[in-house]
């Protein structure tokens, strides 16, 4: 007898499985006319693939920086007129005091090594000499180890130029090129 209810309860699996299999297959074409409509709703939603683009105005860029002192990137691209997102994340452990960065973007035709000179005697400001802001693109604050910055500015004319950090000895190994298209 307890082999015969095995052998049933096996058969009743087995007959709920394929039903079950059965049951799966012929639903499936039913919900996929329903999901045809909703497909139908997600093309006027073009307009949301619309929405990532016009998100896609922004330019996010994130700056990765450590006490090695390095930027994670040297060339970063954007658009002209393009909004940019701008993060610097100090991924090091030093203060600021020691061993702050800075993001500066300034024109191509400045002579880096001349602005960084300046720049070393703005103290009171952060390394960002108020002699050459009109010059300056963008800047972030100074910060340290942990740390992190966040700026938003339109980006400039179709041309190349140069970011840099401005902390004392920092710009010769901490530049690169800010490409706009």
């Amino acid at each position: 007898m307890k082999h015969s209810i095995k052998s049933l309860s096996a058969v009743a699996a087995m007959a709920l499985f394929f039903t079950a299999c059965g049951g799966e297959e012929k639903t499936a074409p039913a919900p996929a006319p329903m999901e045809t409509p909703s497909e139908t709703p997600a093309e006027p939603a073009a307009p949301v693939t619309e929405t990532p683009a016009a998100d896609a105005a922004v330019a996010e860029i994130v700056l990765n920086a450590g006490d090695d002192m390095k930027f994670d990137k040297t060339e970063i691209k954007v658009k002209s007129g393009q909004k940019v997102k701008l993060t610097l994340n100090h991924t090091g452990k030093m203060d600021k005091k020691v061993m702050g960065h800075n993001v500066v973007i300034i024109p191509s035709a400045m002579d880096v090594a001349m602005f960084a000179q300046v720049a070393i005697k703005a103290t009171d400001s952060e390394y960002i000499p108020a002699s050459e802001a009109k010059q300056i693109i963008a800047h972030t604050k100074l910060i340290g180890g942990g740390e992190s910055t966040t700026i938003e500015f339109d980006a400039p004319a179709a041309g190349a130029y140069k970011f840099l950090c401005t902390f004392p000895g920092h710009w010769a190994a901490m530049q690169g090129t800010f490409v706009v298209e």
